[in-house]
């Protein structure tokens, strides 16, 4: 028998610890060809990179310039792990690319910047997955996340997004206003307070204090070391935080302009107050930060749950990292996009012949029709080719406003803007949306099928209809608008089109059967017209 074994461990002078060990950089001739692919990728989606950078000039999305350091600031943190696992081959990569080069195709062909934007991302990820597999890839996966929260939301998600946040705003500021004494009235998203009106406007909204809260929460949910649920908390709470602060701020606008004059909501005090309004929703983010430490099974103190990891040791073990094979078979993907997008010719849409809206009929049936104006600063943001904005009036005293907004081309950064976001938005809320077809029309071989929405704003009530005639289709829905869109872009060169709104006054006791009856009879009236100035 040999000596007995020992019970205790033995100390660092005992048995000397292995150093760690690590992976190096690729060499020099690799990173070349990883630089390459990323070349390769960026001048691919170039345009809805551009766009991108574009959209970062607004305040709302002005963070995204800091992301890009802020994620490199993230994947450097993580570095130590990152040394320490392997690069793998991974044909997830593989197929997150052909993914990516497909949204490519669907953005180009279909001229939706923000399906090139996301391409772009999703491609990028694609790239790094095939280069470094799931298990390392994994430990960068939330710098990477972090880039999505730079892109625009689509257009008719951010309307309705700050619509809905502006009459939001508008009750609780108007709630704090009541909380001191202050006599006021609420119609929409407009405060009357007797001697001012305030008018909570799409800059009010508080997206431009959404959006980089967001960002910053998100921030710190990755720097925070504990539970899941506690990163989550603090990701999702920057929503209430940022609603609650900015009706509060609209309330102090409010109190301010009773006692002090309109001065206190322009110029320079209202800018100052929106930047004193964010750093105290930062504020609120760090006391939530702080109490998330300090409760929970895994309590910790404020330093340590949010203390930076550390670095890869000087004296670790190095050993030389390879390029996967799969890395390698993406390169083909990128290469054969690239040549496609390049040797793809400018496509120009089919503009089919049509008159202007200027000869639409002003005498329709019994109905005569008395033309307006749209204001030149809503012209700018509706982006569109013709309209026509009319009132008709019949005999018996009844008027109806008819709006329709055309486009030759719904190429990117230009297309139809859906009434369910732009109505909110001044001020109407509302009380009913349903679909309705209108017997005796078609458009197409097809019935006439609308939007039929009861809005209100205060005492004030209003019978809307409203569709998208696209291209000899007739639609409801906005998101299968885009969908056609996108299909006949790929198959006929052709994404003109038009929104048709029709709008009745629907005082408050009227029969809405009837005011029913009178829009559908206006339909009918109008429907063969439309057919000339809307092409098939």
């Amino acid at each position: 028998m040999g000596e007995p074994l020992s019970t205790s461990s033995p100390t660092n002078h005992q048995m000397p610890q292995p150093h760690p060990y690590a992976f190096g950089g690729l060499p020099a001739w690799q990173w070349g060809i990883v630089a390459l692919a990323m070349v390769v990728l960026f001048w691919i989606f170039f345009e809805g990179l551009t766009s991108m950078i574009r959209a970062w000039d607004s305040e709302e999305y002005s963070h995204g310039y800091l992301l890009p350091l802020v994620s490199a600031f993230l994947i450097w943190q993580r570095s130590a792990l990152l040394a320490q696992t392997p690069f793998q081959p991974s044909w997830l990569g593989i197929l997150v690319t052909l993914f990516s080069l497909f949204l490519y195709v669907a953005g180009e062909l279909g001229t939706l910047y923000t399906v090139l934007q996301y391409g772009l991302l999703v491609s990028v990820g694609g790239v790094l997955l095939s280069l470094m597999g799931w298990k390392a890839f994994r430990i960068i996966l939330p710098a990477y996340v972090l880039f999505f929260l730079a892109v625009p939301l689509p257009n008719f998600l951010y309307n309705n997004l700050s619509s809905q946040l502006q009459l939001i705003s508008s009750q609780l500021g108007v709630s704090v206003i009541r909380f001191f004494g202050i006599s006021v009235f609420l119609e929409g998203n407009v405060i009357d307070l007797g001697n001012y009106q305030l008018q909570v406007a799409e800059a009010c909204s508080g997206l431009r204090y959404l959006f980089p809260l967001s960002a910053l929460g998100f921030i710190a949910a990755i720097l925070f070391k504990g539970a899941f649920w506690k990163k989550a908390v603090l990701f999702l709470s920057t929503i209430p935080i940022t609603v609650l602060m900015n009706s509060f701020r609209i309330g102090v606008i409010g109190i301010l302009v009773h006692y002090q004059g309109i001065g206190m909501a322009e110029g320079f005090l209202h800018d100052f107050e929106g930047w004193v309004v964010f750093m105290a929703c930062g504020a609120l983010l760090l006391i939530e930060m702080r109490l998330l430490a300090m409760i929970g099974s895994d309590r910790s103190s404020f330093g340590e749950a949010f203390a930076i990891d550390k670095l890869t040791p000087t004296s670790a073990s190095v050993a030389a990292r390879q390029i996967p094979w799969t890395f390698y078979a993406v390169l083909p993907l990128l290469v054969a996009i690239a040549v496609f997008a390049h040797s793809l010719p400018e496509r120009e849409d089919v503009t089919p012949k049509r008159p202007e809206l200027v000869f639409f009929p002003s005498n329709i049936g019994e109905w005569r029709g008395q033309r307006g104006q749209i204001e030149p600063i809503y012209l700018d943001a509706l982006k569109l080719d013709d309209y026509l904005m009319a009132d008709y009036r019949n005999p018996t005293g009844d008027l109806i406003n008819l709006y329709i907004a055309y486009y030759e081309s719904q190429r990117k950064g230009a297309s139809v803007h859906s009434p369910k976001s732009c109505l909110p938005g001044g001020g109407w809320r509302l009380q009913d949306f349903s679909q309705r077809a209108i017997p005796g029309t078609g458009v197409g071989g097809q019935p006439i099928r609308v939007n039929r929405s009861l809005i209100q704003m205060g005492e004030k009530r209003a019978l809307v209809y409203y569709w998208f005639q696209q291209r000899g289709r007739v639609m409801t829905n906005e998101y299968l608008v885009k969908w056609y869109l996108f299909w006949d872009a790929l198959t006929r060169n052709r994404t003109d089109g038009a929104l048709v709104r029709l709008t009745l006054d629907a005082p408050l006791g009227e029969d809405l059967n009837e005011l029913d009856a009178l829009m559908s009879e206006f339909v009918n009236l109008i429907e063969p017209s439309l057919r000339r100035f809307i092409p098939e």
